[in-house]
């Protein structure tokens, strides 16, 4: 079988709050904003990391789905508030300093961390809930 000529483009993180999702991934995460679109009252907002301009993430409303119901949406926000719904990993060289600096202004969920798989990792949650871990690559 022949290897397909295939990248990861874009990922999608719902969030609540256009603003303060912005102010998280922008400035405390260090995220460039490439697109902000809003449309009917929906906020999208397409960001990435400095030096990866093939690879974004794209916070998007959790209620801009069509074929979402009601119930759904109501499911979708308790698990987003609860931070099981989504999740992101990230890398990082300086997993401590990385925590370091983060540590003051997000929800830590866990500190800096060897886990008995074979990674030092971290977690924080975004302002919707969505839980975003950082490895340490070496």
């Amino acid at each position: 079988m022949t290897a397909m000529d295939i990248t990861i483009h874009q990922s999608f993180l719902p969030h609540e709050d256009a603003a303060a999702s912005l102010a998280f991934y922008r400035d405390t995460l260090g995220f460039e904003v490439r697109n902000d679109v809003e449309y009917n009252g929906m906020h999208w907002i397409t960001l990435g990391l400095p030096g990866q301009p093939d690879t974004s993430v794209v916070l998007y409303p959790p209620g801009a789905d069509p074929g979402v119901t009601d119930d759904e949406r109501r499911v979708v926000s308790e698990m987003m508030a609860k931070g099981t719904f989504a999740m992101m990993n990230l890398a990082t060289k300086d997993l401590d300093g990385t925590f370091d600096r983060l540590q003051a202004g997000v929800e830590v969920v866990q500190e800096p961390t060897d886990q008995p798989y074979g990674i030092r990792d971290c977690a924080i949650r975004d302002p919707a809930g969505n839980m975003i871990r950082i490895q340490e690559i070496r």
